[in-house]
């Protein structure tokens, strides 16, 4: 099956569903002209069970790599970054048996393509109510594709405070970076082509757990 989607000033490769909108509306990586793609499904390469494994192994990789969770916090990146983050603050602190400070990022006005933008676009709040001077502060994505939402990221949370690191975990890498950033923790390396989106949805947004990769359907 096929949808007609819109392409409009999106660096993040992935989709985006808009209240309302039936079938569901997604915005694409900007082609400079907001042109329309017809985009059908490709393959759907994670389900439910594939994402609560690869979640669970995250929190065993993050334990482990800063030997325990003392100092550690979450920060989620609005939008699905944001139950992602809660899920594994619900994994760590079922497996250390402590709670680990959660955190809600929004990045808007830290983005690159604010000024090429021709739509308005819309702030949310950032809630962070702990400092993070001297924190591991572990930033929780769904995809990582050119990098820039995590600049961005970067650059908002060193705002907020000095950590002591910045650690990346990711469910989706799709390769394709421009900036010299990687994750630290990857759910699923996904390779793909620059035309093609990567559709993450999570059971908190959009009733299911699932990542699909949808095609151009003339290619």
């Amino acid at each position: 099956m096929a949808y007609l989607y819109t392409a409009r000033s999106c660096d993040t490769g992935r989709c985006f569903y808009m209240p309302g909108a039936l079938p569901p509306a997604v915005f694409m990586p900007d082609s400079g002209g907001g042109d329309k793609m017809t985009l059908t499904h490709k393959a759907t390469v994670m389900d439910e069970k594939a994402i609560k494994q690869a979640l669970r192994r995250i929190a065993h990789e993050i334990i482990e790599r800063n030997k325990g969770i003392e100092n550690i916090v979450l920060i989620g990146v609005r939008q699905r970054g944001v139950p992602l983050a809660r899920r594994l603050q619900a994994y760590l602190n079922e497996i250390e048996g402590s709670e680990i400070p959660l955190g809600i990022l929004d990045i808007t006005l830290y983005r690159d393509d604010l000024s090429g933008r021709q739509d308005q676009p819309i702030v949310h709040t950032t809630e962070v109510s702990f400092d993070l001077t001297e924190k591991h502060v572990v930033l929780v994505d769904d995809v990582l594709y050119t990098g820039r939402t995590i600049r961005a990221a970067m650059d908002a949370l060193i705002d907020l405070g000095r950590p002591a690191t910045i650690q990346l975990a990711v469910l989706i890498d799709r390769g394709h970076r421009e900036l010299p950033i990687r994750a630290d923790y990857v759910g699923k390396n996904v390779p793909t082509s620059r035309s093609e989106l990567v559709e993450v949805k999570v059971q908190e947004i959009d009733q299911t757990d699932q990542v699909d990769i949808l095609k151009n359907a003339h290619e």
